[in-house]
Parts: structure tokens; C-alpha cells; sequence
């Protein structure tokens, strides 16, 4: 018998080890973020599928963030891809490596997937990302955000090329949303996520101590903000190409992201230390509307 939620139930999920989810589920709750608790909507298998692929992103992210010379960081990430090579070799090392072989096997995910995230982390760990080119600004959204999301619409219950487009456009809109909010907080760690193009255009200095009081910061902030919102359409879209039940999770998201957003173009970036979040009960109001919708 398994423990999951206070419930006891006949078989743990995937059919895994009950102290190895126990494993997973405690690093999806000592992360302090809302992820466990929005896909709280999927039933346990797919629950836990998404616990593992959040576990292993949390892990290779915590990697690249930790203070530290850059050949520790590439090094251990290095073992992350050699540990995703040897899970689809039947390999298995520890309770994260147990559950993401079954969740593999499952769903079908792609190496290449998990790759790319990890790609993406030692973009990060190389040093402050400061004012990429769009090409690489492109690269680095697909790599830390459109790959995330092509292992999850597997785990949600679609692999179609459809949801792939999802993948590619709400993982983008996503990321664009998350970088357009955290200006400042990226400032502070000496990180400028924003493109150099952009920046040069509105004659912002690629410069993440000088950044903040730039007048130009509001118009490169509206223009990421419409690519944002076309990536949103692009992604609602395919959606509708998809298995509407599997794309539950991706409406959630995407509703949730969509106002964030909207707070965050109605507050504008001229005081981007104010950093916009969304109340409670907006929060279940744009839930119940995308679950129902």
C-alpha cells in the first residue's frame, strides 16, 4: 500500500517503489513554487511522470545556479547527460533515476528532450547571460522552456505534432513572460536576458547595473510583450489541434502566465523592482475558467 495525499491506495503510481515518489514529491515541495499543486489536476500516474521531469529540471537547474568556477558546474552537468544516456540504457542509480526510467518507458519521452534542458542550464552556469543576440535569446527560451514543455504535453497524455507546437509557442511565451517580470531581480545577479538587438534599438545599455533606469526599458518591454502574446495565440491555436483533456495543464498554465502578463504590461517597466504577481483568488478564478473553458 502506498501514502499519497493522506490516501492509501492499492499500488503506487507508475508502479514505483512508494519511498522513491516520496523522494520525487518531496523535491517538488521544498522547491516553495505552485507547480505541485496545480498538477494536483492530472490523475497519479501523470502526477508523478510530472513530478520526475520537474525533479530533474530542479536538480540541473540548482547545478547551474550554484555559486562555484565553471568547470565544477559543466562537469556535473556533463554527468547529468551521461545519467540521461544511461537511463534510456536501462541504467538506474537512485530514487529520481528510478522513476524517470519508468516515466521514460511510459510516455515515451525523448533523450534529446532532456538534453536540450541541460544544453539550456549550461548556458546559465557559463557565467551571467548579458544581453544575448536573438538568435541565441531564441535558443535559450527553446532550451530552458519549449524542451521542458515537449517532455510534459507526453506526460499530459498527448505526443502529437500539434502539441509539440504547443511545446514550442507556450513554452517561449512562458519564458519571455518570466524574463520580462524579473528585470530586476536578474539585474541584481548581473544577468540581462533581454535581446542585445532590442536593447540597441531603444538605446538601452547592455549593462545589467544600468538597465533599470533606462528609458528605453519600457519599449523593449512592450515589444517582447506582443511576442509574447503572439506566442500565446500560436499556442492556444494548436491546442485546439490536441487532445483536450491531456492540454488541461497547458490551459492552467497558459491562463495564468496570459494575466501575468497583462499585470505586468498594465504596470509597464519603468519601476521593474515591483515585480507584479497575481492574488489568490485571481489565481482559482483563472483555474476554474481554464479548466472549464
Amino acid at each position: 500500500m502506498a501514502l499519497t495525499r493522506g490516501r492509501t491506495t492499492d499500488a503506487p503510481p507508475l508502479g514505483c517503489d512508494a519511498a522513491d515518489l516520496a523522494a520525487i514529491e518531496a523535491v517538488v515541495a521544498a522547491s516553495g513554487t505552485s507547480f505541485g499543486k496545480g498538477m494536483r489536476i492530472l490523475p497519479p500516474d501523470r502526477r508523478y511522470g510530472m513530478y520526475a521531469v520537474y525533479a530533474f529540471c530542479r536538480v540541473v537547474d540548482d547545478i547551474a545556479d550554484e555559486a562555484g568556477e565553471l568547470d565544477g558546474k559543466a562537469a556535473r552537468l556533463a554527468e547529468w547527460q551521461t545519467r540521461v544516456a544511461g537511463l534510456y540504457a536501462g541504467r538506474t542509480a537512485d530514487a529520481l533515476d528510478r522513476v524517470l526510467a519508468v516515466v521514460i518507458a511510459r510516455f515515451g519521452l525523448r533523450q534529446a528532450d532532456f538534453e536540450a534542458v541541460i544544453d539550456g542550464m549550461l548556458m546559465d552556469a557559463a557565467g551571467p547571460v548579458v544581453a544575448p543576440d536573438e538568435a541565441t535569446f531564441d535558443l535559450y527560451c527553446d532550451r530552458v522552456a519549449s524542451a521542458v514543455g515537449r517532455l510534459s504535453v507526453r506526460v499530459f497524455g498527448d505526443s502529437s505534432e500539434a502539441a509539440d507546437r504547443v511545446a514550442f509557442h507556450l513554452g517561449r511565451a512562458l519564458q519571455i513572460t518570466n524574463i520580462l517580470r524579473d528585470v530586476a531581480e536578474d539585474a541584481a545577479l548581473g544577468r540581462l536576458y533581454l535581446p542585445r538587438e532590442l536593447l540597441e534599438r531603444f538605446d538601452v545599455p547592455a549593462n545589467p547595473a544600468r538597465v533599470l533606469r533606462a528609458r528605453g526599458l519600457e519599449g523593449v518591454g512592450r515589444v517582447l510583450a506582443g511576442r509574447a502574446r503572439d506566442h500565446f495565440r500560436a499556442a492556444y491555436r494548436a491546442m485546439a489541434r490536441c487532445d483536450r483533456v491531456a492540454m488541461r495543464p497547458a490551459r492552467l498554465m497558459g491562463a495564468t502566465y496570459a494575466a501575468l502578463l497583462t499585470a505586468q504590461e498594465k504596470q509597464g517597466w519603468r519601476t521593474p523592482e515591483r515585480r507584479v504577481s497575481l492574488s489568490r483568488p485571481r489565481k482559482l478564478m483563472i483555474a476554474a475558467r481554464a479548466l472549464v473553458g
